[in-house]
């Protein structure tokens, strides 16, 4: 067996409906993992239809993980499907590229309710299970407005920066335990991330034109394949010693 071999692995991916989540899992499964994919939309069922018609193995679960219940049954549905555990935590949404002064208090709640407690839900149920199995795999997907303060709005940014505290902290005080937890950090993706963001809305002095000019003229938008490639990764064994890593994958964005 390889290090890239997922075999015996069973790993829940969220926002895998559609983007690097469908991407991601598809990857897993054609290398021997059992996904568990997690979306809030019907999506979820198309992409398991693509792993089985493939040849893999994967269970659909409609649901909003940003529901503490909710969150905690699927992680106690993917521990009765194999005896390694792993958590990917791709679901993500995107602000209206506001600044503190005009964000609206209602999606401020929402964009960390999904993008950064759902997570620790999530993390949180699956650490007992990875500790009783000798061990697992987190891999939070962040964004380059986890590295920058120009990459998106008030509560995008807030949100992608706490989940790379939440990476260091787990990583920290788990590591010990053979449990691992790294970030990956993309840039611009071919996804539909902005699909629920009113860009006609925005108002240039502090909207999006503004906070990312270099973004829009140079940096090019990956393939959701791209990013599956750095996640599968660091989700295998072949990252053993692969702890507490935050990885840019942005073609260069956070290195200007």
């Amino acid at each position: 067996m390889t290090t890239t071999d997922m075999t015996g692995h069973t790993i829940v991916v969220t926002g895998a409906g559609s983007g690097i989540g469908r991407a991601t899992t598809q990857l897993l499964a054609s290398r021997g993992a059992h996904v568990v994919v997690a979306d809030i939309a019907e999506s979820a069922h198309e992409t398991v239809e693509l792993v089985t018609g493939a040849g893999g193995e994967a269970t659909a679960v409609v649901a909003d993980i940003s529901d503490e219940q909710a969150a905690a049954d699927l992680i106690a549905l993917a521990a009765e499907r194999g005896d390694r555990l792993g958590l990917v935590n791709n679901a993500g949404i995107m602000d209206a590229f506001a600044g503190a002064a005009h964000v609206d208090t209602a999606q401020w709640d929402r964009i960390l309710r999904v993008n950064l407690t759902a997570p620790m839900y999530l993390i949180r149920a699956a650490i007992p299970v990875m500790l009783e199995r000798g061990g697992g795999a987190i891999v939070n997907v962040g964004s380059s407005a986890s590295l920058r303060g120009g990459a998106a709005g008030a509560a995008y940014t807030s949100s992608k920066h706490g989940l790379i505290g939440l990476t260091l902290n787990t990583a920290y005080t788990y590591g010990k335990q053979s449990i691992r937890c790294n970030a990956a950090c993309p840039g611009g993706v071919e996804t539909n991330i902005m699909s629920g963001t009113d860009m006609s809305a925005m108002n240039p002095e502090h909207g999006l034109a503004a906070i990312t000019p270099v973004h829009q003229s140079a940096i090019r938008n990956a393939k959701p394949e791209e990013l599956a490639q750095v996640i599968a990764f660091l989700a295998s064994d072949a990252a053993s010693d692969v702890n507490g890593a935050v990885i840019p994958v942005d073609a260069g964005w956070s290195a200007g």
